[in-house]
């Protein structure tokens, strides 16, 4: 399995971004897929989750700015990002969840970072 993370950058206040994190490998078994972010200093936050059931989840502090989405294969997940602010600037991860039969394993893309900045 490997996620391939993608669609960091500078941005300035008020601007947009679109992250896309690929899986390969048993994407069938895909249960979940999530973004995480880590801003200097801090911890690792959840920012958004989606379930292959379509079940989504939002922290407060994006909802509503940010959207995120599969594709329709199922193994691509996005975070489009809306009206960011400097309390964004983080590296973003994607995390995603593989099924099988003797349990769940859990697995980390590499970070891309978002920089909000004028």
């Amino acid at each position: 399995v490997q996620l391939q993370a993608s669609g960091g950058g500078l941005v300035q206040p008020g601007g947009s971004l679109r992250l896309s994190c690929a899986a390969s490998g048993s994407t069938a078994s895909i249960i979940a897929m999530r973004w995480y972010r880590q801003a200097a200093g801090n911890q690792r936050e959840l920012v958004a989750a989606i379930t292959t059931a379509g079940s989504m989840y939002y922290r407060d502090s994006v909802k509503g700015r940010f959207t995120i989405s599969r594709d329709s294969a199922g193994n691509t997940v996005y975070l489009q990002m809306s009206n960011l602010k400097p309390e964004d600037t983080a590296a973003y991860y994607c995390n995603v969840d593989f099924a099988n039969i003797v349990g769940i394993r859990s697995f980390w893309g590499q970070g891309t970072e978002v920089t909000v900045s004028s």
